[in-house]
């Protein structure tokens, strides 16, 4: 008896709708695509050249905003990628998702590291650090500053081949391509998750002393920014293929087309900064400022390896047009680059960027990460930067014990 009344109680909830089951149509039906915005959209509009970037955005805003784009964004391929490409590096992540392992880890509360020989790390460095956990770091190239450090750090330089416990742990750094230990080290500091401290070249400190002008004027009589004085032939090879298609402004020694070398600061007096002669790297930023679209192409193809020739044009309020890492999208903001292996051919791709130079809303798309604060895995890169190597090295250091660190 107790088993039917049951059964009538059930049969009568769901006739009443009490229990609402989703229908077939509704398991089975996708979700709804999302809306569509500027960079959908390219080529729908007629075609209007514009110099003036402000303008742009202003019709940018009109046409799309930056609520509309961050709802999008949200929940756009571009919203999340792979996570573990950047962490900060093995030895200093403490796991997948850490950032920079438990307090408890840390065994001494004061480092000192001591940059040894040449290296391209800057003077801007030095200094004194308070870092997570309470460790305090020293990092300096003088001795009169690190008489008794943890760490020595090479670049240039192979490191001893044998360490004994109560001498300084060995570290060496190496962020090109080929990123190679060299065996002696006992922390090595390379651009990839898998080393044991993980450097981003999305930091500041390679370029202090440079013009940071940026123009809000774009020229239309070239279109595309290029700069190369260390002549690659695999990379010339592209790079000349793809700029024949598209006017534009070739500095440095390699494809030059302006006149030589030193041509940035006659066209662009603005960008000079008064510190005494002018280095082609002074007025880089301000240079390409002034064009729409800056050429990117990496030395090597490889994963993870996203270089400041990416990086700079980003800074630069220019869209780098990237020719790189396969996963530079763990890198950048989202909507912040043509990623050339996206397009068929370079006809075709040429073709896209002119088609973008003469649409100011599609174009002041590529700017909205910027405007309206949508900085997705940029963010990431930006603290796993150079910037923050001194306060990440010297908490490895502390977990290593430092000087008291066992010998290997």
């Amino acid at each position: 008896m107790a088993p039917m009344l049951a059964s009538a109680v059930i049969l009568f909830l769901l006739l009443s709708g009490y229990f609402e089951l989703p229908s077939i149509s509704s398991i089975s039906s996708p979700p709804p695509p999302l809306f569509a915005t500027a960079l959908d959209t390219v080529g729908s509009r007629d075609g209007s050249p514009f110099t003036a970037l402000l303008s742009a955005f202003s019709a940018w805003d009109s046409a799309v905003g930056c609520p509309r784009i961050r709802a999008k964004l949200a929940g756009g391929a571009n919203a999340t990628t792979d996570a573990a490409a950047i962490t900060g590096g093995a030895g200093w992540s403490g796991g997948a998702g850490g950032g920079g392992g438990r307090c408890e880890e840390m065994r001494t509360r004061h480092v000192g590291v001591m940059v040894k020989g040449w290296t391209w790390i800057p003077d801007a460095l030095d200094g004194v650090y308070t870092c997570r956990c309470g460790v305090s770091c020293v990092w300096s190239k003088s001795a009169a500053v690190v008489d008794l450090p943890d760490a020595l750090l090479f670049e240039g330089a192979t490191p001893p081949q044998q360490r004994m416990k109560g001498l300084p742990l060995r570290v060496y750094l190496d962020l090109e391509a080929s990123r190679k230990p060299t065996g002696f080290e006992d922390i090595f500091i390379g651009y990839h998750a898998k080393d044991d401290v993980q450097v981003t070249y999305a930091g500041k400190s390679f370029h202090t002393s440079r013009s940071y002008h940026v123009s809000t004027e774009k020229i239309n009589d070239a279109l595309i920014y290029w700069s190369s004085s260390r002549c690659l032939p695999h990379r010339d090879k592209v790079a000349e293929a793809f700029l024949k298609l598209v006017p534009h402004h070739s500095f440095g020694k390699c494809l030059n087309n302006v006149g030589g070398p030193d041509m940035a600061l006659s066209m662009y007096p603005v960008c000079s900064n008064d510190n005494g002669k002018p280095h082609w790297w002074d007025h880089l930023h301000c240079a390409m400022s002034h064009y729409k679209f800056v050429l990117a192409i990496e030395n090597t193809k490889t994963e993870s390896y996203v270089t400041e020739k990416l990086f700079y044009a980003l800074e630069a309020g220019s869209v780098p047009i990237y020719f790189g890492a396969p996963n530079v999208w763990d890198f950048v903001p989202p909507n912040s680059i043509i990623d050339a292996s996206k397009f068929s051919s370079l006809r075709e791709l040429a073709s896209y960027v002119k088609t973008v130079a003469n649409d100011p809303v599609a174009y002041a798309e590529y700017h909205a990460w910027r405007r309206c604060g949508i900085l997705g895995n940029f963010g990431r890169s930006r603290e796993m930067s150079l910037d923050t190597l001194p306060c990440r090295l010297c908490e490895v250091v502390s977990k290593r014990g430092g000087r008291n660190a066992d010998a290997l």
